[in-house]
Protein backbone atom coordinates (compact mmCIF):
# COMPACT_ATOMS: atom_id res chain seq x y z
CA UNK A 1 0.00 0.00 0.00
CA UNK A 2 1.30 3.48 -1.21
CA UNK A 3 1.80 5.74 1.77
CA UNK A 4 -0.01 9.17 1.25
CA UNK A 5 1.11 11.81 3.71
CA UNK A 6 -1.74 14.11 6.01
CA UNK A 7 -2.13 17.90 4.64
CA UNK A 8 0.71 19.63 6.38
CA UNK A 9 -1.06 21.68 9.15
CA UNK A 10 0.89 24.59 10.88
CA UNK A 11 0.04 26.58 14.17
CA UNK A 12 1.34 29.96 14.31
CA UNK A 13 1.49 31.12 18.08
CA UNK A 14 2.37 35.20 17.62
CA UNK A 15 1.37 38.27 19.05
CA UNK A 16 3.76 40.52 17.57
CA UNK A 17 2.01 41.88 13.81
CA UNK A 18 5.36 42.17 11.78
CA UNK A 19 6.04 38.94 13.28
CA UNK A 20 2.62 37.10 12.43
CA UNK A 21 2.99 38.45 8.97
CA UNK A 22 6.65 36.93 8.51
CA UNK A 23 6.04 33.62 9.96
CA UNK A 24 2.93 33.37 7.97
CA UNK A 25 4.79 33.89 4.71
CA UNK A 26 7.54 31.83 5.35
CA UNK A 27 5.29 28.95 6.17
CA UNK A 28 2.63 29.40 3.56
CA UNK A 29 5.77 29.25 1.26
CA UNK A 30 4.89 25.83 0.06
CA UNK A 31 1.74 26.16 -1.16
CA UNK A 32 0.07 22.54 0.56
CA UNK A 33 0.73 24.12 3.84
CA UNK A 34 -2.43 25.02 5.91
CA UNK A 35 -1.71 27.86 8.11
CA UNK A 36 -3.69 29.18 11.19
CA UNK A 37 -2.36 32.48 13.25
CA UNK A 38 -3.14 32.63 17.33
CA UNK A 39 -2.40 35.61 19.08
CA UNK A 40 -2.72 33.96 22.58
CA UNK A 41 -1.63 30.33 24.16
CA UNK A 42 -4.90 29.61 25.29
CA UNK A 43 -6.03 30.01 21.89
CA UNK A 44 -3.51 27.26 20.34
CA UNK A 45 -4.22 24.77 23.07
CA UNK A 46 -8.10 24.92 22.55
CA UNK A 47 -7.81 24.19 18.95
CA UNK A 48 -4.74 21.01 19.75
CA UNK A 49 -7.42 18.56 18.70
CA UNK A 50 -6.70 19.61 15.16
CA UNK A 51 -3.41 17.85 15.57
CA UNK A 52 -0.98 20.24 13.86
CA UNK A 53 1.79 19.02 11.97
CA UNK A 54 4.18 21.81 13.44
CA UNK A 55 3.83 24.81 15.45
CA UNK A 56 6.07 28.12 15.87
CA UNK A 57 5.13 29.33 19.23
CA UNK A 58 6.68 32.85 20.77
CA UNK A 59 7.77 32.81 24.24
CA UNK A 60 6.31 36.03 25.28
CA UNK A 61 2.66 35.92 24.88
CA UNK A 62 -0.11 38.33 26.78
CA UNK A 63 -1.85 35.15 28.81
CA UNK A 64 1.16 33.00 29.47
CA UNK A 65 4.89 32.21 28.71
CA UNK A 66 6.09 30.00 26.05
CA UNK A 67 7.18 26.99 28.72
CA UNK A 68 3.14 26.92 29.76
CA UNK A 69 2.11 26.61 26.01
CA UNK A 70 4.84 23.97 25.57
CA UNK A 71 4.09 22.34 28.09
CA UNK A 72 0.38 21.87 27.50
CA UNK A 73 1.13 20.79 23.83
CA UNK A 74 3.89 17.81 25.06
CA UNK A 75 0.87 17.16 27.46
CA UNK A 76 -1.71 16.82 24.07
CA UNK A 77 1.03 14.98 22.27
CA UNK A 78 4.00 14.65 22.71
CA UNK A 79 5.58 13.95 19.31
CA UNK A 80 4.15 17.09 18.11
CA UNK A 81 7.45 19.26 17.13
CA UNK A 82 7.47 22.46 18.74
CA UNK A 83 9.59 25.85 16.94
CA UNK A 84 10.17 28.82 19.80
CA UNK A 85 10.00 32.02 17.76
CA UNK A 86 11.97 34.29 20.46
CA UNK A 87 13.06 37.48 21.56
CA UNK A 88 14.61 36.15 24.32
CA UNK A 89 18.15 35.85 24.16
CA UNK A 90 18.96 34.00 27.56
CA UNK A 91 20.94 30.73 26.57
CA UNK A 92 19.59 29.16 29.60
CA UNK A 93 15.88 29.82 28.47
CA UNK A 94 16.92 28.04 25.41
CA UNK A 95 18.16 25.33 27.11
CA UNK A 96 15.55 24.41 29.36
CA UNK A 97 12.87 24.83 26.59
CA UNK A 98 14.94 22.63 24.17
CA UNK A 99 15.01 20.26 27.29
CA UNK A 100 11.35 20.66 27.86
CA UNK A 101 10.80 18.86 24.16
CA UNK A 102 10.76 21.62 21.87
CA UNK A 103 12.77 20.97 18.54
CA UNK A 104 14.22 23.45 17.69
CA UNK A 105 14.61 27.21 19.24
CA UNK A 106 14.91 30.54 16.80
CA UNK A 107 15.98 33.97 18.16
CA UNK A 108 13.72 36.91 15.99
CA UNK A 109 16.48 38.60 14.00
CA UNK A 110 17.74 39.03 10.81
CA UNK A 111 18.33 35.30 10.30
CA UNK A 112 15.14 34.58 11.55
CA UNK A 113 13.75 33.90 7.94
CA UNK A 114 16.28 31.27 6.29
CA UNK A 115 16.30 29.62 9.75
CA UNK A 116 12.76 29.06 10.19
CA UNK A 117 11.98 27.60 6.70
CA UNK A 118 15.04 25.10 7.53
CA UNK A 119 13.32 24.19 10.79
CA UNK A 120 9.83 23.79 9.50
CA UNK A 121 11.05 21.75 6.23
CA UNK A 122 13.07 19.29 8.72
CA UNK A 123 10.36 19.01 11.58
CA UNK A 124 7.81 18.16 8.80
CA UNK A 125 9.85 16.00 7.18
CA UNK A 126 10.40 13.86 10.75
CA UNK A 127 6.55 14.15 11.65
CA UNK A 128 5.67 12.77 7.75
CA UNK A 129 8.27 9.96 8.46
CA UNK A 130 7.10 9.05 12.06
CA UNK A 131 3.67 8.80 10.61
CA UNK A 132 4.37 6.50 7.68
CA UNK A 133 6.47 4.32 9.89
CA UNK A 134 3.01 4.04 12.21
CA UNK A 135 1.06 2.99 9.12
CA UNK A 136 3.80 0.60 7.73
CA UNK A 137 3.38 -0.81 11.85
CA UNK A 138 0.21 -0.99 10.98
CA UNK A 139 -0.16 -2.70 7.87
CA UNK A 140 2.40 -5.54 9.04
CA UNK A 141 0.07 -5.53 12.41
CA UNK A 142 -3.10 -6.51 9.58
CA UNK A 143 -0.65 -9.05 7.85
CA UNK A 144 0.05 -10.79 10.74
CA UNK A 145 -3.63 -11.28 11.98
CA UNK A 146 -3.20 -14.96 12.52
CA UNK A 147 -6.42 -16.16 10.96
CA UNK A 148 -5.28 -14.49 7.56
CA UNK A 149 -1.25 -14.90 7.99
CA UNK A 150 -2.28 -18.75 8.47
CA UNK A 151 -4.63 -20.36 5.88
CA UNK A 152 -6.18 -23.58 6.72
CA UNK A 153 -9.18 -25.32 7.86
CA UNK A 154 -7.59 -29.00 8.16
CA UNK A 155 -8.63 -30.14 12.12
CA UNK A 156 -4.69 -30.03 12.25
CA UNK A 157 -4.19 -26.65 11.66
CA UNK A 158 -7.28 -25.59 14.16
CA UNK A 159 -5.90 -26.95 16.87
CA UNK A 160 -2.47 -24.62 16.23
CA UNK A 161 -5.06 -21.45 15.95
CA UNK A 162 -6.89 -22.91 19.61
CA UNK A 163 -3.25 -22.50 21.08
CA UNK A 164 -2.32 -18.98 19.53
CA UNK A 165 -5.58 -17.67 20.86
CA UNK A 166 -3.97 -18.26 24.45
CA UNK A 167 -0.67 -17.32 23.84
CA UNK A 168 -1.85 -14.03 22.58
CA UNK A 169 -3.68 -13.46 25.61
CA UNK A 170 -0.14 -13.19 28.08
CA UNK A 171 3.96 -12.87 27.94
CA UNK A 172 4.14 -16.77 28.13
CA UNK A 173 7.12 -18.23 26.34
CA UNK A 174 6.03 -20.10 23.03
CA UNK A 175 7.86 -23.15 21.75
CA UNK A 176 7.55 -23.95 18.30
CA UNK A 177 8.31 -27.34 16.77
CA UNK A 178 7.54 -28.66 13.45
CA UNK A 179 9.76 -29.70 9.86
CA UNK A 180 11.45 -27.33 7.92
CA UNK A 181 9.34 -25.37 5.78
CA UNK A 182 6.03 -25.59 8.31
CA UNK A 183 6.13 -21.53 8.67
CA UNK A 184 7.25 -21.81 12.29
CA UNK A 185 8.30 -17.87 11.78
CA UNK A 186 5.19 -16.74 10.36
CA UNK A 187 3.33 -18.16 13.09
CA UNK A 188 5.89 -16.69 15.93
CA UNK A 189 5.75 -13.22 13.81
CA UNK A 190 1.30 -13.55 14.79
CA UNK A 191 2.05 -14.27 18.26
CA UNK A 192 3.71 -10.94 18.05
CA UNK A 193 1.49 -8.81 16.15
CA UNK A 194 -1.72 -10.08 17.97
CA UNK A 195 -0.38 -9.70 20.91
CA UNK A 196 0.12 -6.24 23.51
CA UNK A 197 3.66 -5.86 22.49
CA UNK A 198 2.61 -5.23 18.58
CA UNK A 199 3.62 -1.75 18.87
CA UNK A 200 7.27 -2.80 19.29
CA UNK A 201 10.25 -4.41 18.00
CA UNK A 202 10.19 -7.99 16.39
CA UNK A 203 13.56 -9.25 16.61
CA UNK A 204 14.40 -12.71 14.81
CA UNK A 205 17.58 -14.27 15.07
CA UNK A 206 18.03 -18.19 13.36
CA UNK A 207 20.98 -19.49 15.59
CA UNK A 208 21.75 -21.87 13.01
CA UNK A 209 22.89 -19.02 10.48
CA UNK A 210 25.51 -17.45 13.18
CA UNK A 211 29.42 -18.84 13.63
CA UNK A 212 29.04 -20.54 16.89
CA UNK A 213 31.71 -18.12 17.83
CA UNK A 214 29.81 -14.78 17.08
CA UNK A 215 26.19 -15.94 18.51
CA UNK A 216 27.35 -14.23 22.10
CA UNK A 217 28.11 -11.10 20.83
CA UNK A 218 24.76 -11.58 18.56
CA UNK A 219 22.40 -12.10 21.16
CA UNK A 220 23.93 -9.69 24.05
CA UNK A 221 26.30 -7.87 22.69
CA UNK A 222 29.68 -6.28 23.13
CA UNK A 223 32.06 -3.52 23.77
CA UNK A 224 34.36 -1.43 22.23
CA UNK A 225 37.62 -3.38 22.11
CA UNK A 226 35.76 -6.17 23.64
CA UNK A 227 37.98 -8.63 21.26
CA UNK A 228 39.58 -8.39 17.25
CA UNK A 229 37.63 -6.43 14.98
CA UNK A 230 35.06 -4.73 17.80
CA UNK A 231 34.98 -1.47 16.67
CA UNK A 232 32.41 0.18 18.40
CA UNK A 233 30.04 -0.93 20.68
CA UNK A 234 27.12 -3.04 19.83
CA UNK A 235 23.68 -3.73 21.23
CA UNK A 236 22.75 -7.52 21.15
CA UNK A 237 19.67 -8.78 19.80
CA UNK A 238 18.23 -8.85 23.72
CA UNK A 239 18.51 -4.74 23.88
CA UNK A 240 17.28 -4.52 20.20
CA UNK A 241 13.74 -6.63 21.38
CA UNK A 242 13.66 -4.34 24.44
CA UNK A 243 9.72 -4.49 25.11
CA UNK A 244 8.69 -6.43 22.44
CA UNK A 245 9.63 -10.13 20.91
CA UNK A 246 12.51 -11.91 20.36
CA UNK A 247 12.66 -15.09 18.34
CA UNK A 248 15.42 -17.22 18.68
CA UNK A 249 14.89 -19.52 15.36
CA UNK A 250 16.74 -23.39 15.61
CA UNK A 251 16.89 -23.01 19.12
CA UNK A 252 18.20 -26.93 18.98
CA UNK A 253 21.57 -25.76 17.53
CA UNK A 254 22.96 -23.93 20.24
CA UNK A 255 26.18 -24.85 22.06
CA UNK A 256 25.35 -26.12 25.40
CA UNK A 257 28.15 -23.79 26.80
CA UNK A 258 26.29 -20.90 25.83
CA UNK A 259 23.08 -22.49 26.26
CA UNK A 260 24.06 -21.80 30.11
CA UNK A 261 24.51 -18.18 29.63
CA UNK A 262 21.49 -17.88 27.82
CA UNK A 263 19.51 -19.33 31.05
CA UNK A 264 20.79 -17.12 33.09
CA UNK A 265 19.72 -14.16 30.89
CA UNK A 266 16.59 -15.36 31.07
CA UNK A 267 16.30 -16.45 34.34
CA UNK A 268 17.70 -12.71 35.82
CA UNK A 269 16.08 -10.60 32.60
CA UNK A 270 19.15 -8.84 32.53
CA UNK A 271 22.76 -9.19 30.65
CA UNK A 272 26.07 -8.12 30.45
CA UNK A 273 27.88 -7.27 26.88
CA UNK A 274 30.67 -9.24 26.60
CA UNK A 275 33.56 -6.89 27.18
CA UNK A 276 31.78 -4.97 30.00
CA UNK A 277 30.50 -4.83 33.78
CA UNK A 278 27.28 -2.80 33.09
CA UNK A 279 24.33 -4.60 33.74
CA UNK A 280 21.52 -4.40 31.24
CA UNK A 281 17.93 -4.82 32.13
CA UNK A 282 15.32 -5.92 29.35
CA UNK A 283 11.85 -6.93 29.12
CA UNK A 284 10.83 -9.31 26.08
CA UNK A 285 9.06 -12.20 25.45
CA UNK A 286 10.86 -15.04 24.17
CA UNK A 287 9.37 -17.44 21.50
CA UNK A 288 11.44 -20.12 20.23
CA UNK A 289 11.92 -22.37 17.43
CA UNK A 290 13.16 -25.89 15.88
CA UNK A 291 12.85 -28.52 14.07
CA UNK A 292 14.72 -31.21 16.37
CA UNK A 293 13.05 -33.26 19.01
CA UNK A 294 14.29 -31.21 22.32
CA UNK A 295 13.40 -33.84 24.33
CA UNK A 296 15.64 -36.34 22.81
CA UNK A 297 18.21 -33.78 23.05
CA UNK A 298 17.99 -33.61 26.01
CA UNK A 299 18.31 -36.92 26.82
CA UNK A 300 21.05 -37.16 24.32
CA UNK A 301 22.99 -34.85 26.64
CA UNK A 302 22.91 -32.00 23.75
CA UNK A 303 20.58 -29.35 25.28
CA UNK A 304 20.11 -28.35 29.22
CA UNK A 305 17.01 -29.92 31.02
CA UNK A 306 16.93 -26.74 32.61
CA UNK A 307 16.94 -24.31 29.60
CA UNK A 308 14.29 -27.18 28.41
CA UNK A 309 11.69 -26.30 30.95
CA UNK A 310 12.73 -22.77 30.67
CA UNK A 311 11.83 -22.24 27.18
CA UNK A 312 8.99 -24.95 26.98
CA UNK A 313 6.00 -22.69 27.85
CA UNK A 314 3.23 -23.05 25.50
CA UNK A 315 4.22 -26.13 23.28
CA UNK A 316 3.00 -25.73 19.77
CA UNK A 317 3.78 -27.99 17.38
CA UNK A 318 3.28 -27.42 13.73
CA UNK A 319 1.77 -29.67 11.37
CA UNK A 320 3.41 -31.29 7.96
CA UNK A 321 1.34 -30.00 5.13
CA UNK A 322 1.05 -33.50 4.23
CA UNK A 323 -1.32 -34.23 7.11
CA UNK A 324 -3.71 -30.65 6.54
CA UNK A 325 -5.14 -31.93 3.91
CA UNK A 326 -7.62 -29.64 1.68
CA UNK A 327 -5.23 -27.21 3.02
CA UNK A 328 -2.91 -27.74 0.54
CA UNK A 329 -5.00 -26.55 -1.99
CA UNK A 330 -5.96 -23.40 0.15
CA UNK A 331 -2.45 -22.37 0.45
CA UNK A 332 -1.71 -23.15 -3.59
CA UNK A 333 -4.62 -20.60 -4.53
CA UNK A 334 -2.98 -17.85 -1.63
CA UNK A 335 0.16 -17.96 -3.14
CA UNK A 336 -1.20 -18.04 -6.46
CA UNK A 337 -3.23 -15.06 -6.38
CA UNK A 338 -0.26 -13.44 -4.74
CA UNK A 339 2.05 -14.27 -6.96
CA UNK A 340 -0.12 -13.42 -9.99
CA UNK A 341 -0.66 -9.81 -8.66
CA UNK A 342 3.29 -9.47 -8.16
CA UNK A 343 3.65 -10.14 -11.37
CA UNK A 344 0.82 -9.08 -13.43
CA UNK A 345 -0.35 -12.53 -14.61
CA UNK A 346 -3.90 -11.74 -14.48
CA UNK A 347 -6.09 -14.37 -13.11
CA UNK A 348 -4.54 -17.84 -12.75
CA UNK A 349 -6.72 -21.48 -12.31
CA UNK A 350 -5.44 -24.35 -11.17
CA UNK A 351 -7.07 -27.32 -13.24
CA UNK A 352 -8.99 -30.32 -11.39
CA UNK A 353 -5.69 -32.78 -12.30
CA UNK A 354 -3.79 -30.00 -11.06
CA UNK A 355 -5.14 -29.99 -8.24
CA UNK A 356 -5.06 -33.72 -7.58
CA UNK A 357 -1.91 -34.30 -8.37
CA UNK A 358 -0.51 -31.75 -5.53
CA UNK A 359 -3.01 -33.66 -3.19
CA UNK A 360 -1.16 -36.85 -3.81
CA UNK A 361 1.97 -35.47 -3.46
CA UNK A 362 3.67 -35.32 0.47
CA UNK A 363 5.62 -32.07 0.06
CA UNK A 364 8.84 -33.19 2.10
CA UNK A 365 9.35 -29.24 2.43
CA UNK A 366 6.14 -28.70 3.29
CA UNK A 367 4.87 -24.86 2.85
CA UNK A 368 7.98 -23.47 1.60
CA UNK A 369 8.42 -26.17 -1.24
CA UNK A 370 4.42 -25.21 -2.27
CA UNK A 371 4.89 -21.96 -3.10
CA UNK A 372 8.16 -22.54 -5.24
CA UNK A 373 6.10 -25.18 -6.82
CA UNK A 374 3.29 -22.98 -7.62
CA UNK A 375 4.80 -19.61 -8.39
CA UNK A 376 6.77 -21.98 -11.39
CA UNK A 377 3.83 -23.40 -12.38
CA UNK A 378 2.07 -19.41 -12.49
CA UNK A 379 5.18 -18.74 -15.16
CA UNK A 380 4.88 -22.00 -17.08
CA UNK A 381 0.98 -22.17 -17.91
CA UNK A 382 -1.01 -21.43 -20.92
CA UNK A 383 -3.98 -19.65 -21.04
CA UNK A 384 -4.06 -18.68 -17.63
CA UNK A 385 -4.83 -22.19 -16.23
CA UNK A 386 -2.52 -24.01 -14.70
CA UNK A 387 -2.11 -28.29 -15.80
CA UNK A 388 -1.05 -31.43 -14.54
CA UNK A 389 2.23 -31.00 -16.60
CA UNK A 390 3.07 -27.11 -15.04
CA UNK A 391 2.76 -28.62 -11.67
CA UNK A 392 6.56 -30.08 -11.07
CA UNK A 393 7.77 -32.06 -7.85
CA UNK A 394 11.80 -31.25 -7.68
CA UNK A 395 12.54 -32.09 -4.06
CA UNK A 396 16.02 -32.97 -2.89
CA UNK A 397 13.96 -35.89 -0.78
CA UNK A 398 12.88 -39.13 -2.02
CA UNK A 399 9.22 -39.53 -2.67
CA UNK A 400 7.39 -42.67 -1.59
CA UNK A 401 5.27 -42.59 -4.31
CA UNK A 402 4.10 -46.06 -2.88
CA UNK A 403 2.40 -44.72 -0.47
CA UNK A 404 0.15 -42.23 -2.66
CA UNK A 405 -0.96 -44.88 -4.96
CA UNK A 406 -4.41 -46.20 -4.68
CA UNK A 407 -4.63 -50.13 -4.41
CA UNK A 408 -6.02 -52.57 -1.45
CA UNK A 409 -3.80 -53.79 1.21
CA UNK A 410 -3.27 -57.27 -0.63
CA UNK A 411 -1.26 -55.34 -3.72
CA UNK A 412 0.06 -53.45 -0.71
CA UNK A 413 1.65 -56.83 0.46
CA UNK A 414 2.72 -57.80 -2.53
CA UNK A 415 4.63 -54.57 -3.50
CA UNK A 416 6.58 -54.57 -0.63
CA UNK A 417 7.36 -58.77 -0.47
CA UNK A 418 8.24 -58.01 -4.12
CA UNK A 419 10.01 -54.92 -3.29
CA UNK A 420 12.31 -56.63 -0.44
CA UNK A 421 13.06 -59.89 -2.93
CA UNK A 422 14.28 -57.93 -5.53
CA UNK A 423 16.69 -55.61 -2.85
CA UNK A 424 17.54 -59.02 -1.18
CA UNK A 425 18.18 -61.19 -4.68
CA UNK A 426 15.11 -63.88 -3.91
CA UNK A 427 16.37 -64.92 -0.39
CA UNK A 428 13.34 -65.41 1.43
CA UNK A 429 14.84 -66.33 4.77
CA UNK A 430 16.66 -62.78 4.76
CA UNK A 431 13.29 -60.77 3.77
CA UNK A 432 11.40 -62.94 6.00
CA UNK A 433 13.56 -61.59 8.89
CA UNK A 434 13.77 -58.08 7.56
CA UNK A 435 10.17 -58.22 7.66
CA UNK A 436 9.48 -60.13 10.81
CA UNK A 437 7.22 -62.33 9.26
CA UNK A 438 7.34 -66.06 8.70
CA UNK A 439 9.17 -68.00 5.88
CA UNK A 440 5.79 -69.87 5.25
CA UNK A 441 4.51 -66.06 4.68
CA UNK A 442 7.11 -65.36 2.18
CA UNK A 443 5.82 -68.27 0.01
CA UNK A 444 1.76 -67.78 0.52
CA UNK A 445 2.42 -64.69 -0.68
CA UNK A 446 4.49 -65.57 -4.07
CA UNK A 447 1.80 -68.31 -4.45
CA UNK A 448 -1.07 -65.62 -4.48
CA UNK A 449 1.05 -62.91 -6.71
CA UNK A 450 1.45 -65.80 -9.29
CA UNK A 451 -2.28 -66.23 -9.64
CA UNK A 452 -3.27 -63.05 -9.63
CA UNK A 453 -0.80 -62.50 -12.02
CA UNK A 454 1.17 -59.58 -10.61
Amino acid sequence: MEYIPEPIKIFVVEDDPVYIRLLKYVAELNPDHIVRVFETGQACIDQLHENPTVITLDYSLPDMTGADVLGAIKSYNSETPVILVSSQESINTAVELLKQGAYDYIPKDNDTRDRLLNAINNAKNQANLKEEIVQLREEVIHKYDFEKSIIGESPAIKRVFKLLAKAIKTNITVSITGETGTGKEVVAKSIHYNSDKKQKPFVAVNIAAIPENLIESELFGHEKGAFTGALARRKGKFEEANGGTIFLDEIGEMDINLQAKLLRVLQERELTRIGGNEVVKFDVRVIVATHRNLAEEVESGNFREDLYYRLLGIPIELPPLRDRDNDILLIASSFLKEFSKENNLGNIKISKEAQQKLLTYSFPGNVRELKSIIDLAAVMCEDNVIQEDDITFNSLKKENKLLFQEMSLRDYNFKIIRNFLNKYDDNVLKVADKLDIGKSSIYRYLKEMKEAGF
